[in-house]
């Protein structure tokens, strides 16, 4: 599999490398003929430059490719993820270079897998560092008050699943559940340096339930807004949605 980052940062340097080399060389009053590479590094360095800084610490574009946080995402959303808050990282490699913000509970959070970390995956947080969490019934609760949730009905996506409206922190959502009661339930106290993340279609996501905590240093930053969602055409009443 084609490692993107790392070609970005190899052309990046490629006509970097020659862009520079280039302008020397003007400065020196060589007024020679120009090859393809030589033009074309000049031509493109500044916007790869550019794409490559913007993608690495600030936004990157993200694709959902299941239905794990129905409702809040679907398959086929295309999303944008604010990377700078989470801390500034290197665009090979990742590692953290200047930690900034940390998770929140209730954000919806891009991390590496921790399975097989090269590997994306998204999630909401729910657990913080020493959290005490009991999931039972279908109904969370952390460090023994249970998260504030209000029944709305069938969902209309699917009649088979109930909508319910959940306040999780300082964040209201919406998450799906197959049915009442039953299902899957744990207690769990979230180690140092770890954040306990589930899924908003909360019976059908593989999440920390299954797999456990997410390292701080996985995370990759928080979504924020969905600019198009394509699952066989394109679903305009999605398009520019703010994620909450």
């Amino acid at each position: 599999m084609i490692n993107f980052e790392a070609v970005l940062v190899l052309v990046t340097l490629l006509t970097g490398v020659t862009w520079a080399f280039d302008k020397r060389r003007r400065r020196r009053g060589y007024t020679g003929g120009m090859s393809w590479w030589v033009d074309f590094s000049r031509s493109v360095f500044p916007v790869i430059l550019a794409v490559l800084v913007i993608r690495s610490f600030i936004i990157e574009p993200f694709r959902i490719p299941s239905g794990s946080m129905m409702p809040t995402l679907e398959a086929g959303d295309f999303i944008v993820v604010n990377k700078f808050g989470y801390g500034l990282r290197l665009p090979v490699g990742r590692q953290l270079i200047v930690p900034m913000g940390n998770p929140e509970r209730g954000d919806v959070a891009v991390f590496r897998y921790p399975v097989d970390p090269s590997q994306d995956y998204i999630k909401r947080v729910v657990g913080l560092p020493g959290d005490e969490l009991v999931y039972r019934n279908k109904q969370l609760s952390i460090n023994g008050e249970p998260v504030p949730t209000k029944a709305l009905g069938r969902w209309q996506g699917d009649p088979e699943f109930l909508l319910r409206e959940e306040q999780i922190g300082e964040i209201s959502h919406q998450l799906l559940v197959f049915d009442e009661r039953g299902g899957r339930e744990f207690s769990f106290e979230v180690p140092a340096d770890h954040y306990f993340v589930m899924g908003d279609n909360r019976d059908r996501s593989s999440d920390s339930r299954f797999w456990g905590p997410v390292q701080r240093d996985h995370f990759v930053g928080e979504a924020f807004f969905i600019w198009m969602s394509w699952n066989g055409g394109i679903n305009w009443g999605r398009l520019g949605q703010r994620i909450d």
